[in-house]
């Protein structure tokens, strides 16, 4: 698959919900899907650069599929309720900008 947007992403997602998933969860199983994945992401997190050793349950786990799982579950959650991610990412951008632009630069622990 070549490199997508966020946009053709949530579109790529209610395809493949639609059609090949039938249809999505409610939104709320969704949210609680999406704590589960999150979980499941933070577990390999703790155990590659945290300080707890992996299980063998862990083995095969793969980081970067992990994040994307939250990521499909964030895309059906925006689709369900009428989000348009790339617009709310644009402004999320442009709020960060306006509140944060000179913050970070004057923190102190970040030094």
């Amino acid at each position: 698959m070549k490199d997508i947007t966020i946009k053709h992403a949530q579109l790529e997602v209610d395809k493949w919900t639609t059609t090949k998933g039938v249809r999505y969860f409610n939104e709320l199983t969704n949210l609680g899907i999406l704590m589960e994945e999150v979980g499941e992401m933070a577990r390999i997190m703790v155990r590659k650069y945290g300080e707890q050793s992996f299980k063998e349950s862990d083995k095969g786990k793969d980081l970067a599929d992990e994040m994307a799982d939250v990521l499909w579950v964030l895309l059906c959650l925006a689709n369900q309720t009428g989000t348009d991610l790339t617009d709310a990412f644009r402004k999320n951008f442009e709020k960060k900008n306006a509140r944060d632009s000179e913050r970070h630069k004057k923190n102190e622990k970040l030094k």
